[in-house]
């Protein structure tokens, strides 16, 4: 029991990621005894409350007419990239202008409308300590009257340094040449809406922003990432960083699977593209049909769209899955690189296949095959052949599936949810 009842209020995106990852932080603070209070996107309502945890959401944008269809969490962000998706066949340097812009101008237009309703929020709940998880800063949660605590549940390539790549480029470390292009065109395509939201920040009472970049550091500044995979051999952290090697949350154990699934011949094979790339069904279908002549067992991740995703014999998939019930008992993973499903397969020691498609997931794949925990296959133009004999030969590398084996226990002994519950804690007092 704690030795003085805090309020902690979290404010996560609305992406399931990083709103689980507080939710399994937030958990260990409530069964400390604390109050803990979640900010999150309204369509979450009624999700979090079941948990153990009070809800004070908000809009990020115009509520639908009245009698419109109430949406399921993270809707909003679902549609969105069902509709980009096209967008995703282009290279990295491509997608700044026509996939990372836009996503930072959706999120930027939620801060603005949400803020009015985040004073009011922080002003009735009066927290002793903020967490936002988050690529953009919300000015009412860096100026409420308690320590504000950043938490990165992205690639930490978001912390810059001279000698790594530029986020979202998925380039190599040494790259150096092909950095300075991406960093210049990053600012081409960036810097107006960079210098209109500081402005905007500025404004709202809040510190100036660092230089292209949307989010300040924090009182405290959190980041998810094994120390394995991590950087800091070419960028040291500042001291006001600390590091979560995982954060997954406590669950219910193995999960039950059907008889032909738990029982059958091959290895277990998991599948997931993540709430947001399963939205594209015919990628989906392709790498389903890819897999389906061969002599595994899989499980996938189907979707929102799972209704229209037919599963082969070897396959078992509903439309949502408790990923961290799943991956103890898989040997493999093939994942579309989001951060979240790439330290959950750390923390459980399972080789991977990415397949990235936007944002941070091109810079997880990279990293991922560079320090050889796995391999990078291009989402859209993999050859059946190629994938196939991507996954034998993971399966088939006996050395190190036993060493992925010894770094997932490693991480599970540093019990990252732990280790953010005692500095959010610290931090407020």
């Amino acid at each position: 029991m704690a030795d003085r009842e805090l309020t902690v209020l979290f404010m996560p995106e609305s992406a399931y990621g990083p709103t689980n990852n507080c939710i399994g932080i937030g958990d260990v603070l409530r069964r400390r005894g604390h109050r803990v209070v979640f900010a999150a996107e309204a369509s979450w309502k009624g999700r979090l409350a079941p948990l153990g945890f009070e809800e004070a959401l908000v809009d990020l944008a115009p509520p639908p007419e009245e009698g419109g269809a109430e949406q399921d969490a993270g809707q909003f962000w679902k549609d969105y990239i069902a509709e980009i998706s096209p967008q995703f066949r282009k290279t990295t340097s491509e997608q700044l202008e026509t996939v990372v812009k836009p996503i930072y101008e959706e999120l930027i237009s939620g801060v603005r409308y949400a803020e009015p309703q985040l004073r009011r929020i922080i002003a009735e709940v009066r927290p002793d300590v903020v967490v936002e998880d988050n690529v953009v800063l919300f000015p009412a949660l860096a100026t409420a009257d308690a320590p504000f605590v950043r938490m990165l549940s992205c690639n930490p390539l978001e912390m810059p340094g001279p000698d790594v790549p530029p986020p979202f480029s998925g380039l190599a470390t040494g790259e150096r040449r092909a950095a300075t292009a991406f960093h210049a065109e990053f600012e081409r395509t960036h810097g107006a809406m960079w210098a209109d939201f500081n402005a905007y920040v500025q404004e709202q009472g809040a510190p100036a922003l660092p230089h292209m970049r949307f989010m300040p550091e924090g009182d405290l500044n959190l980041y998810l990432y094994p120390e394995v995979a991590d950087y800091t051999d070419r960028r040291p952290l500042g001291d006001g960083w600390h590091r979560l090697d995982s954060s997954v949350r406590r669950t219910g154990g193995p999960a039950e699977l059907p008889d032909h699934i738990a029982k059958g011949e091959g290895s277990l094979i998991y599948f997931s593209l993540g709430s947001l790339g399963s939205a594209d069904v015919d990628l989906m279908r392709r790498v389903i049909d890819v897999l389906g002549g061969t002599s595994h067992r899989y499980i996938v991740s189907k979707g929102p769209r799972h209704d229209e995703i037919e599963l082969p014999p070897n396959m078992w998939g509903e439309e949502f899955l408790s990923q961290t019930e799943i991956l103890p008992l898989v040997d493999l993973v093939i994942t579309h690189g989001g951060n979240n499903t790439v330290t959950e397969s750390f923390h459980f020691g399972k080789p991977m296949i990415v397949l990235p498609l936007f944002w941070d997931q091109y810079d997880n794949a990279q990293r991922v095959q560079e320090l050889g925990f796995g391999l990078r296959m291009d989402a859209y133009g993999f050859r059946p052949d190629e994938l196939r004999a991507g996954v034998e030969s993971l399966l088939g590398n006996v050395g190190l599936r036993r060493h992925l084996d010894e770094i997932g226990a490693a991480i599970r002994e540093r019990e990252g949810v732990v280790r953010a519950a005692d500095l959010i804690q610290s931090a407020a007092r």
